[in-house]
């Protein structure tokens, strides 16, 4: 069986029961709007692009409230309310700092939440990586000279 593909953002109501498939396939893939003669429109979404939306509002009142204290520095700021920061060097927690706003602001003047939050969790990751020890060890780089044979 093979999936309806759609770009379409609107559908009226009546059309869930006789084009139904197509619909959900176009919820599926990005928020519809669905039409009602007798009241206001709702949006069909995908679970995971309203679990994407509640992250970056969540992400979003964390920014606004690190963002509109004058206390310290972002850095130290953003390192208070995302405390796995703290693994990181202060160069890598200022750079981490300011590429999450910038990610965020992309975010919201985009409507695309997967940018914010992927730069969160890459920073986070990062974060978690140095602290289980990771990236320590000397890196033993070979002779730029030396030719290895093909197999």
């Amino acid at each position: 069986m093979s999936a309806v593909v759609t770009s379409r953002t609107t559908f009226q109501s009546s059309e869930l029961s006789r084009a139904s498939a197509e619909a959900f396939a176009a919820a599926a893939d990005h928020p519809i709007q669905i039409t009602r003669r007798d009241g206001e429109s709702l949006v069909l979404m995908s679970e995971s692009a309203d679990r994407a939306r509640a992250s970056l509002l969540e992400l979003a009142a964390q920014l606004i409230a690190v963002t509109t204290s004058a206390e310290g520095t972002l850095a130290t700021r953003m390192s208070d309310r995302f405390p796995w920061m703290l693994a990181l060097s202060e160069a890598d927690r200022a750079a981490c700092s300011s590429e999450i706003v910038a990610a965020a602001r992309a975010s919201f003047a985009t409507n695309q939440p997967h940018l914010a939050v992927a730069e969160l969790n890459a920073w986070r990751e990062t974060a978690t990586a140095i602290a289980a020890g990771l990236g320590k060890e000397t890196i033993e780089w070979l002779d730029d000279t030396e030719t290895v044979e093909r197999p």
